[in-house]
């Protein structure tokens, strides 16, 4: 936030950090010569030992100067009057970093002399800090949220001695099948064209500033109409030459790749998510409509892979970042019954870190399962209720859903049809925007329902509560007259 638009509290924790610490900003030999920008915020009451929190970025760690302060350090809000050392530091190839960057860089097993990926950019910049700067306690904690998340991950592989603690929040971890890339190999374009009108254009040299992008005009503000106005995927790097005058290296990678082969199976994190040690706490929200699949899949794998780490699962009802970023009693009209996200870093976040970094407090209250249950507005630590049950659903003739068998029908009675129209797809939102809102998985889709094209199938109305928890699994018996159909 800007001076003029902080709150009070705002105002108060920034006038802190500028008067509690200092900043220096360096350059940080990795293994093969690149060197990699950081900014360190150190306590100036030197009395004491404090440990590190680190972050690893690729979207800037501005401002840029030893006389330009964040107004915000660390994971949350309660983390500078705990007294820590703040790290952060642009990734290889971003803002003020040398180096080539590559989007989720393959992790490489067996290195040999001076190869390089996350987790060895990660050890080198550990173990520098640990021997470099005053005052520290010997531990780091490692966080991030969404693609910070991502490289979070990578610092528990094979990590540092001293990386003691880790916090994979929202973690990019497999593009394909479930992250904000595709679910299931099909592409969320609004998502993604978007986002890489920016962050897909290549930095010409280390930078402090976003002076080099070139500026992308859709021409409307409306999504819908653009990407149907665009044509099919094969024009989409056109369109990108066409605006920013070159095209973009990953893009047309995603396009050469349509189907889970060895690049995307060589950018999968999950099967490489060993040799951890650290303590993991790894975050995810319940409405986070971009990497929802990547908080549940990473402490699923950590779990399998990892026997006897610590290893914890914190999942609430926020949208993407929410815990860091809001109250969380609201998410669009869904009221959740208290302030989650404050909870969440009162309760969870700050004695996670505080427990294995300073060998401080009591985590007794943090389960292995710490998961929100958005019907009782409460915090479980299982997946389902005790008495929960595998149960099927069939649809039924009239747009009925019943736990019931349908009974056998005629050829000419046992299906439901509609007509699809490409030109025509059903939106998911009906707000008028290019991107996609944070708020999307709680909209009302009655305006979607009304539609021709849309089937719709509903049980009876309840009688008494139920609750529906875990994995769902679709079974669908079609057929279709096109080459290609969305479910």
């Amino acid at each position: 936030a800007q001076p003029g638009q902080m709150t009070q509290q705002q105002r108060e924790l920034a006038d802190y950090i500028k008067s509690h610490y200092t900043k220096r900003e360096v350059m940080i030999p990795m293994r093969d010569g690149v060197k990699l920008f950081a900014c360190i915020y150190e306590p100036k009451d030197k009395k004491q030992k404090y440990p590190i929190m680190f972050d690893r970025t690729p979207y800037s760690v501005g401002p840029y100067g030893p006389d330009a302060y964040k107004n915000f350090l660390g994971p949350d809000e309660l983390f500078p009057r705990e007294g820590y050392i703040f790290v952060y530091q642009d990734v290889r190839g971003r803002y003020m970093s040398e180096g080539v960057y590559e989007d989720v860089r393959p992790y490489i097993p067996n290195k040999r002399g001076n190869q390089i990926d996350e987790t060895t950019d990660t050890y080198d910049t550990v173990d520098w800090l640990i021997k470099n700067v005053a005052n520290n306690n010997g531990r780091v904690g490692v966080y991030g949220i969404s693609y910070p998340g991502f490289y979070t991950s990578m610092a528990g592989i094979d990590g540092h001695p001293a990386v003691k603690a880790i916090s994979p929040q929202a973690p990019v971890s497999d593009w394909f099948h479930g992250d904000d890339n595709h679910h299931n190999g099909a592409l969320f374009l609004a998502q993604n064209f978007s986002f890489f009108t920016g962050f897909g254009q290549p930095r010409p040299t280390p930078t402090s500033n976003n002076t080099y992008l070139k500026q992308f005009n859709f021409g409307t503000q409306d999504g819908y109409k653009y990407y149907l106005a665009m044509g099919g995927l094969k024009n989409s790097g056109d369109a990108f030459e066409k605006q920013l005058g070159f095209r973009l290296k990953f893009w047309d990678q995603m396009m050469q790749h349509p189907n889970y082969d060895q690049f995307w199976k060589e950018r999968n994190i999950f099967p490489n998510l060993k040799n951890i040690h650290a303590a993991v706490m790894t975050v995810g929200g319940w409405y986070d409509n971009e990497d929802l699949f990547g908080a549940l899949g990473t402490y699923q794998s950590i779990e399998k892979q990892n026997p006897g780490t610590y290893n914890v699962l914190v999942m609430g009802p926020w949208f993407h970042g929410g815990w860091a970023r809001s109250d969380g009693d609201w998410l669009g009209t869904a009221y959740f019954g208290s302030k989650t996200g404050v909870y969440f870093r009162e309760h969870f976040e700050l004695p996670f870190f505080n427990y294995f970094l300073k060998d401080k407090g009591d985590i007794s209250q943090i389960k292995e399962l710490n998961l929100f249950d958005t019907g009782s507005n409460e915090w479980i630590a299982d997946w389902s209720p005790v008495t929960s049950a595998d149960t099927l659903y069939y649809f039924q003739r009239g747009g009925k859903l019943s736990t019931a068998k349908p009974p056998t029908l005629a050829k000419a009675e046992a299906y439901d049809e509609y007509v699809s129209d490409p030109m025509n797809p059903v939106p998911y939102t009906q707000k008028i925007t290019l991107n996609y809102p944070r708020d999307f998985m709680t909209e009302d889709q009655r305006f979607a329902a009304t539609r021709p094209d849309v089937l719709v199938y509903q049980t009876d109305p309840l009688i008494a509560d139920v609750t529906v928890a875990g994995p769902i699994k679709p079974e669908l018996f079609i057929s279709s007259s096109g080459t290609d159909s969305d479910f």
